[in-house]
């Protein structure tokens, strides 16, 4: 009985790879010709410019930029003695640690909305994300009005409220950094509540009625309840705050002049290779700052990814 039950996986199992030759030669080209333009865009758009930058950053760029020379690790040696580096990177991982805030903060805000009976809950939940969808450009520009040292409304309402000298929010160094995070915490905190919203539906509310019946406070069942069971929303808001915090660029380049004396005490890794790729024209060297930026996001997110299980629930 069982030599007979082998016989007969052993022809369907051959049947099977029949089909599925059959079925390929049947198929022919067709099933290429559907991904093709998502392979090409992402050769095109992704793989290519990585291993072009890779090259680039083994180069260096001719006088009056024009052609250019293979140098080896030449660059990277550079890079690892350049005193700019250091002070770019310090700006970058203060920026994000200050826009990380932003992850708790919004759980508190969504959790606060979400309650039950809350009138206007989603007019506030639009309010909340609006800054989100607006132009990066367009708010840095508002924001940079607001920050202004002699008209902004922020150092007006300082004055009203007896500061005598309030900061010039974009020209004093150590301020700045201050300026651009704020404006980096408030741009993230709409989007996070998007995502931490979502979360809190998918919590049962069977949990929360028993927690009520075990006399369970709402703060012990936002910590013992809410909280855990938004920790992969959480993970989530981190892994890609943290992302976009080393991508910070756009709201240097509009805020900061570069001839403010803030500049080198608020200068990003994303603007350090702005400046060395096109404004010096030193195209090797820029893009291995650009490696090293890929190389720096690759390792914080392993190690994220790494750290996650001991603090993230999975239900």
């Amino acid at each position: 009985m069982t030599a007979a039950r082998m016989t007969s996986g052993r022809a369907l199992g051959a049947r099977s790879e029949g089909l599925r030759r059959d079925g390929l030669r049947r198929d022919g080209a067709w099933p290429w010709l559907f991904v093709m333009p998502l392979l090409t865009g992402v050769t095109v758009f992704y793989l290519y410019p990585i291993v072009a930058t890779l090259w680039m950053s083994l180069t260096k760029t001719g006088e009056f930029g024009r052609g250019s020379r293979f140098v080896g690790p030449a660059n990277y040696e550079t890079l690892v003695t350049d005193p700019k580096l250091l002070g770019a990177l310090g700006n970058t991982l203060t920026f994000t640690g200050i826009v990380l805030l932003g992850v708790p903060i919004s759980v508190l805000l969504a959790a606060l909305i979400s309650r039950p009976g809350l009138r206007f809950a989603k007019v506030y939940r639009v309010l909340y994300f609006m800054p989100y969808v607006a132009m990066p450009v367009a708010v840095a520009i508002v924001w940079k009005m607001i920050f202004n040292g002699e008209y902004g409304i922020l150092n007006y309402a300082l004055r009203s409220m007896g500061v005598a000298n309030p900061p010039y929010w974009l020209s004093t160094p150590g301020v700045a950094l201050i300026a651009v995070s704020i404006l980096g915490l408030w741009s993230s905190i709409g989007f996070n509540m998007i995502i931490i919203s979502a979360g809190l539906k998918s919590i049962p509310v069977e949990l929360y009625e028993a927690a009520d019946l075990d006399g369970a406070s709402p703060t012990r069942q936002f910590f013992s309840i809410t909280v855990p069971l938004l920790t992969p929303s959480i993970f989530f808001l981190s892994v890609m705050t943290g992302i976009g915090g080393f991508q910070l660029f756009d709201t240097i380049f509009v805020l900061i002049s570069p001839m403010s004396p803030a500049m080198p005490s608020t200068k990003s890794l994303v603007y350090l290779f702005y400046q060395e790729a096109f404004v010096n024209g030193n195209r090797g060297y820029g893009a291995a700052i650009a490696v090293f930026v890929m190389a720096l996001i690759g390792l914080v997110t392993i190690i994220q990814f790494r750290l996650q299980r001991r603090w993230v629930t999975y239900v």
